[in-house]
């Protein structure tokens, strides 16, 4: 599984410093239980994986962090859950993906989907496969915030 974390921190790192001008920390990096996803996010940003990688990915936060990240991609204060926070929610994890995909080309052709959106306090994401673990990285962010990264993946033989 090391291949596979490392290249989403360095990509999540970037896309962070490059397009949210916020520096990200990555923290102690855990298998989620299923079962249990007592992380208490406010939304979240989803992409199936398709091809010699398939699974899916998603970044969830709590809204006050969707509502910074949205301000500086927008420049514009935000407080609730409008059109631009969603809007830039679904661009992250785009981009995330998106990058992913570009580490990935060389060894496995893989495609992404159009990201899907989930918001709700407490949600819970209902992942692609029983037998594929689900590998969450938490970030710090904005010094006492926190974005998480799960990632659902399995290489296809």
């Amino acid at each position: 599984m090391e291949k596979y974390i490392q290249p989403f921190v360095r990509v999540c790192e970037a896309v962070f410093k490059d397009f949210c001008r916020a520096e990200v920390k990555v923290g102690r990096v855990f298998f989620m239980a299923r079962d249990n996803q007592d992380l208490d996010w406010d939304i979240s940003g989803i992409i199936g994986l398709s091809g010699q990688i398939s699974g899916a990915v998603s970044i969830s936060m709590k809204d006050i962090v969707a509502f910074k990240i949205t301000k500086n991609l927008t420049g514009v204060d935000h407080n609730s859950f409008d059109i631009d926070v969603i809007d830039a929610i679904g661009e992250i994890i785009n981009i995330i993906a998106g990058n992913i995909k570009k580490e990935f080309e060389e060894s496995f052709r893989t495609a992404i989907s159009l990201p899907s959106i989930v918001q709700g306090k407490g949600h819970k994401i209902i992942w692609p496969s029983d037998r594929i673990r689900i590998i969450c990285i938490p970030f710090s962010i904005f010094s006492d915030q926190e974005v998480f990264l799960s990632i659902a993946i399995e290489e296809k033989k």
